[in-house]
């Protein structure tokens, strides 16, 4: 896409790019990742299977439309995510397939020219990046005598971002007219929550396949600006840790990123936004991981979200037989340690006797008895017996992943 893109750039600016946004091939490209990553349908309530039913019809549908600059996007589908651990829930706005597949070739087009920018400690939602290198980096800066870290929380950053400071960094990269009008509709696009209707001020929809990049972009002056104070910033979307040597210059960073946050018309969450000692007692969570005195573990949050995954499959109404419920549940487990393996050894032990507590109280209810699995149940049903119906063990599985070059 790069190549394709190179023959228009003049003075550093990008023309000539709605012709590689409605190309058949881009479309398609962004088709497929629509499809494999599913997901609800929005307020036309047309559904993946139903797109890809007659794919290739509305794929030339959107090429035309686009083609014409007749395309004019729905309104965004409202619902609420629980947030784990919290009364508290999440926005996310569901654009139409028809609209996320515009916006994922827009992203095609958009991602390299600003990636050719974009500062290597960010790591959120970019291509060969992901959370485990952004917690590498957090650990070599600790090992390597950073522990006083500034712990960032930027209040509600996806819907504060300020559509025309956003536009002006957009600019200075795109001179695409249409491009820049169909980002526009984007930003402002209705948002439909049940029977009401509005039009947001500023913010990028989360759950829009666009608003990664944009809110990337937004906050890339920031993390140059950090760099060449000389700190040492890692980012993952707007998670933010600063990691420095004494507590006099971590509060210097803090003092920095504070007015750099204000002049982006954004906001640290007073409360949430503070400086610890990572070699004391308390530490910082970052990425699902709480990082403390020389180790780290799965934070509350993540491990509260891993028992409501457990319980969800192992619940003793459920009617299944041992065996299904382990081949449901097995790949939730490798998943998660897959990402926790990192974690201290001592993490995984009770989570282990905990899962198997919850199938010993299945298996009573199976025999005709209430309550929870305890006593005399992990004789009638030892740890051994779990082992030989093949359900997935995190201390075996840490232990193997402990041996492994």
């Amino acid at each position: 896409m790069l190549s394709a893109l190179e023959a228009g750039v003049k003075g550093g600016k990008w023309f000539r790019l709605i012709d590689k946004v409605y190309a058949s091939r881009t479309l398609a490209a962004s088709w497929r990742q629509v499809h494999a990553r599913a997901g609800a349908g929005g307020v036309d309530r047309q559904t993946v299977e139903q797109f890809a039913a007659q794919a290739e019809q509305h794929l030339q549908h959107l090429h035309e439309v686009l083609r014409t600059d007749t395309y004019v996007p729905q309104a965004v589908r409202r619902c609420w995510i629980e947030k784990v651990g919290s009364v508290e829930k999440r926005p996310l706005g569901i654009p139409t397939i028809k609209d996320r597949v515009v916006q994922g070739a827009l992203r095609l087009v958009l991602e390299p020219i600003f990636e050719r920018e974009f500062h290597p400690r960010s790591y959120g939602f970019r291509p060969g990046r992901g959370c485990k290198d952004a917690l590498r980096e957090v650990q070599r800066l600790l090992n390597e005598g950073s522990p006083y870290v500034v712990d960032a929380d930027l209040k509600s950053y996806f819907d504060t971002i300020p559509h025309p400071e956003l536009m002006a960094d957009v600019k200075r990269h795109v001179a695409e007219g249409r491009v820049l009008k169909l980002l526009e509709a984007y930003l402002t696009q209705g948002v439909m929550d049940g029977l009401a209707q509005w039009t947001p001020e500023a913010g990028t929809p989360q759950g829009a396949v666009i608003s990664p990049l944009l809110a990337n972009l937004y906050l890339h002056p920031v993390d140059q600006a950090v760099a060449a104070a000389g700190y040492e910033a890692v980012r993952y979307a707007d998670d933010l840790v600063i990691l420095c040597r004494s507590a006099e210059e971590a509060q210097r960073a803090l003092e920095l990123l504070r007015k750099l946050i204000t002049a982006r018309k954004l906001t640290l969450h007073p409360e949430k936004t503070r400086i610890v000692d990572a070699r004391q007692r308390g530490g910082f969570d970052f990425l699902g991981y709480h990082f403390e005195r020389g180790m780290r573990w799965p934070r509350k949050k993540s491990l509260r979200k891993f028992k409501e995954a457990v319980r969800r499959r192992t619940r003793r109404t459920s009617g299944r037989s041992l065996a299904m419920v382990i081949v449901g549940l097995n790949p939730v487990l490798r998943g998660w340690f897959q990402y926790f393996k990192h974690s201290h050894w001592t993490t995984f032990r009770p989570l282990d006797a905990w899962i198997r507590m919850r199938l010993r109280s299945l298996l009573r209810q199976h025999s005709g008895r209430t309550g929870r699995g305890r006593g005399a149940d992990h004789q009638r049903w030892p740890n051994s017996f779990f082992r030989e119906q093949d359900l997935y063990g995190l201390v075996e599985a840490h232990r193997l992943a402990s041996r492994s070059p």
